[in-house]
Order: C-alpha cells, then sequence, then structure tokens
C-alpha cells in the first residue's frame, strides 16, 4: 500500500511539473498567433517562459472591456425619425451618402482598434462575436447602432456568455437587423426567434417551427425608439398569453425564452464547438467538446471558463493542429501590420482590401456570417494576397516602381471605381504606411534565418529556396510564402 502511495505522488508531482513547464518558443508562437493576430519575437520570447496555465492567464489578465482609441463624434450620433421625415428626397438622398461614408469610417475606426490595442486577445474575441451575433452596416445604416452594438461585444467578449446573449437580443442593430421592430401581437415576425435558436444558442435541428413561432411570440413589444435610437418596449403589442417553448408552458416574455434556451445543455455544446473551430481546428474532438461544454454550462456560461479550458488543452497544441487554420482577411491584414511594427495613419486602405478579400468588416453575406476556413482561400483571393503581402513590402523597402504592376496588383491594390475622393485617400493613405523604427530593424535584422523562420511561419516553408541577405528581403520572402497564409 505505501510503496503504491509512494508510486501515485512521484506520477502527481511528475504530472505537475510537466504541466508547469515552460511551453518554450513554439507553443508560445502558436498560442500568440491564434488568439492575438500576430506574434513578434519580443512576445514570443516573453510567453515562451510561462507554462501553458500561465500564458493563458496572462492573456485574460490583459483583457480590455473599452476601446483605446477615441471614436469620431460624428460616428456616435443619432438623426431623430421626425427629422428624417421632413427631409426632401434629395435631402434624404445626401443623408443615406453620407451614412454610407460614417459606415466607411467606422470600419476604419475598429481595423485602427485592432492594430493599436494592448489586448489583442480582446479584440480577437470581438471579431468572434460579431461572426456569431451577426449585425450589418448595410441593412442597420446608423453608425451609432453598430458602433454600440460593437461596444457591447467587447464589453462581454471574455465575460458571461448568458448577459451577452441577454443584451444582444435587446441590442438596437440587432432588432433591427433581424426585424424584431417590426414583430407585434398578431403579426409575430419569426426572424429573430429563428436566428437566436439556430445560430446563438441551440444549433440546427434542436428545435421545431412551433418553437419559433412560440418564441417570437415573446418577442412582441421589443422594438426602438427612433427618436434616440434605444431599446423600447411597447406593452400594448406585446403578446402576453401562454407559449410552449421546448416543452415549457408559461407567459413568457423574452427574457424569459433566452433563459429558457440557455437551460439546454445544447447550448453550452454549440458554443464550445464553435470555438473548437475558431481556434483549435476546422474538426471537433466530440468528447472534448463535451467535456469543456459541461464546464461552460457548470460555470454559469462563464466565457473565461470555455476558452481557458481550449487554450490549455492538449489538443490545442497538438502538432497537427498546428498551421492548420486559414487567416481570415483582417486576421492577415492586422496581423501583418502588427507583427512588423508597420505605422499606419488612416486605416482605410486596409478596409478596402480585407473587403477585396471577402470579410467586409461590419457587413458580413448574412446572418450566419463569414463561413471562414478554408472558404478563405481560392486561386483568385491566393494571388490577391500575395499581391497585398508583395505591395506593403515594396513600400518597406522604398521601391514604388513595383506597387502598380499587373492588372492583379492593380485591382488589388487599388479601391473598387468610385469617387474621386475615395480613390484619393487609398493612395495618400499607402503613402503614409511605413515600418516603425522602434520596431524595425531591432526586433528583426538580429534574427538568423533560422530563427526568423521560426517567427514568421507556423510550420515549415512551403518553398525551400535560399534565403535573402537582406534582413528585410528575408522578411517578404517568408510572407509571401503560402504557409504565411496559415495559422
Amino acid at each position: 500500500m505505501r510503496a503504491r502511495l509512494v508510486i501515485w505522488f512521484w506520477l502527481a508531482g511528475s504530472f505537475i511539473c510537466a504541466q508547469a513547464a515552460p511551453m518554450g518558443a513554439e507553443e508560445a508562437r502558436h498560442l500568440l498567433l491564434r488568439t492575438s493576430f500576430a506574434a513578434p519575437p519580443a512576445e514570443i520570447d516573453a510567453y515562451a517562459r510561462l507554462s501553458r496555465a500561465e500564458a493563458v492567464e496572462r492573456l485574460l489578465a490583459g483583457v480590455r472591456i473599452d476601446p483605446v482609441t477615441p471614436l469620431p463624434r460624428e460616428l456616435d450620433r443619432w438623426t431623430p425619425r421626425s427629422y428624417l421625415r421632413s427631409l426632401s428626397e434629395q435631402e434624404r438622398r445626401e443623408w443615406l451618402r453620407q451614412t454610407i461614408q460614417r459606415g466607411e469610417d467606422l470600419r476604419g475606426w475598429w481595423f485602427g482598434e485592432m492594430l493599436v490595442t494592448p489586448s489583442a486577445f480582446s479584440e480577437r474575441m470581438t471579431l468572434v462575436w460579431h461572426n456569431h451575433f451577426v449585425s450589418s452596416l448595410r441593412k442597420v445604416r446608423p453608425t451609432r447602432l453598430m458602433y454600440r452594438q460593437n461596444l457591447l461585444l467587447r464589453q462581454h467578449a471574455l465575460g458571461n456568455f448568458g448577459a451577452m446573449l441577454h443584451a444582444v437580443a435587446r441590442d438596437p442593430a440587432m432588432i433591427v437587423y433581424l426585424d424584431n421592430a417590426s414583430n407585434r401581437k398578431g403579426q409575430p415576425n419569426e426572424n429573430f426567434a429563428r436566428e437566436v435558436m439556430e445560430l446563438f444558442t441551440l444549433g440546427e435541428g434542436h428545435y421545431s417551427e412551433q418553437d419559433v413561432k412560440e418564441a417570437a411570440r415573446a418577442f412582441t413589444g421589443w422594438g426602438i425608439d427612433g427618436e434616440s435610437g434605444a431599446f423600447l418596449f411597447r406593452p400594448a403589442l406585446h403578446d402576453d398569453g401562454v407559449k410552449t417553448v421546448l416543452g415549457r408552458s408559461g407567459n413568457f416574455d423574452g427574457a424569459e425564452v433566452l433563459d429558457i434556451l440557455l437551460a439546454q445543455p445544447r447550448t453550452a455544446e454549440h458554443i464550445v464547438r464553435k470555438l473548437w473551430r475558431e481556434f483549435v481546428s476546422s474538426v471537433p474532438d466530440a468528447r472534448e467538446v463535451d467535456r469543456i461544454a459541461v464546464a461552460f454550462r457548470d460555470s454559469n456560461y462563464d466565457i473565461r471558463v470555455a476558452m481557458r479550458a481550449l487554450l490549455t488543452s492538449n489538443a490545442f497544441f497538438a502538432e497537427d493542429n498546428r498551421a492548420s487554420l486559414v487567416k481570415s482577411p483582417v486576421e492577415l491584414l492586422v496581423g501583418t501590420l502588427r507583427q512588423f511594427g508597420f505605422h499606419v495613419g488612416d486605416p482605410f486602405p486596409f478596409v478596402v482590401m480585407s473587403r477585396q478579400l471577402g470579410q467586409d468588416l461590419m457587413a458580413p453575406p448574412n446572418v450566419k456570417g463569414w463561413p471562414g476556413g478554408e472558404n478563405w482561400i481560392n486561386a483568385g483571393t491566393l494571388l490577391a494576397r500575395k499581391q497585398m503581402m508583395e505591395r506593403l513590402f515594396r513600400i518597406a523597402e522604398g521601391r514604388s516602381e513595383a506597387m502598380a504592376t499587373g492588372a492583379m496588383q492593380a485591382r488589388v491594390a487599388q479601391p473598387p471605381p468610385a469617387a474621386s475622393a475615395a480613390r484619393g485617400r487609398f493612395q495618400l493613405a499607402m503613402q503614409q504606411v511605413g515600418l516603425d523604427p522602434a520596431i524595425w530593424p531591432r526586433q528583426y535584422a538580429a534574427l538568423d534565418a533560422e530563427r526568423l523562420v521560426r517567427v514568421v511561419l507556423p510550420a515549415t516553408p512551403a518553398h525551400s529556396t535560399a534565403m535573402e541577405a537582406d534582413p528585410l528581403a528575408r522578411v517578404r520572402q517568408l510572407a509571401l510564402d503560402p504557409v504565411y497564409q496559415l495559422k
């Protein structure tokens, strides 16, 4: 018995030591690339000295709930409905034109925030939830609503999923996007009720059409005040009759229906499965998903619990799961600019580039969001991605003569045919892009070729060619390698 106890304590001690061992540079780079857009040398070195658990705790400790970039005041203004009704047809067209332009500015604001935030993990998670609780400027229009939804998602990004779900359901941008403003007693609109089940909580196939109809009745009367843009409940439009949702009956309102959805084990499983595909691999491990989902639900939907379990799991760090996911356009562009210390004044060109690559920030293609994964890559976008990387590093090298060579490069590097003002803004902003001397060459020029490859690429280069002699040319060479598109 004593001998068995000694062996048990020895094994337990070995396990604890193994868990607490420094993660090393390879695992540090992998963790940072998946959670923070980029993995610069200094950050890799800092995280390499930590254990997996310590590294994840550092990420969580640095989370922000507020952006650091001030928003231009005109993007947070609201035009009262009564004022809009007083405008002539020409004035309304001008208002719409200005609103669309402000939408571009709002996209640029968020892109800029992703570039400068001290907590890239916070913005990474905000982007994840933006693609889960989808709304779009194309339908919502007023930037104030989309801006405030962005604040809401950031505030809850690593907080409580239940609280975020309740907040999103009352969010004016979501109410407009999913037509709940027209949901009223006797004439229920089922759009929000359907999506809150299929996309936000349970997942497809785990509810009936009757559940949707009954839930829609619970959300009647939820709308927005046209004069202020704030959430407004209209009791006269609310159906206060008995509803039956997922086998439970009562005089439910919308908040009570959300609680019924949160009580379903499927909700935790659906969210964990989605987070797995975002951070671990495209094929979720059913047993691991179940394990993490139980902990997630038992914690009353604490998102930190789910992320801590995901990011410290053996599956996350498994060799087969490294360099197995494709960077989204935003991840590619933000990551490149952060990774190599590019200075950016006006982010407008990168908003345009991201759109051309298929990710129009704050305007996903439909309520299901961007499909992501391998859908980001095809023959056209892969070439476009390469051309964008080429342009960035040619700018850095001061070779302006190579900035507009070839039809594809012209198509990729320039905004779509539109107002000359937009073209001029694009060109002026690109002229201001350059390498930050505080980061370059100090962090990269000193790296030997082998270390540089390990820093820049998540796996062995696809093209085994001789490395350039100049450090900046080496970086450009690696950034143009297909493996750079992976994370």
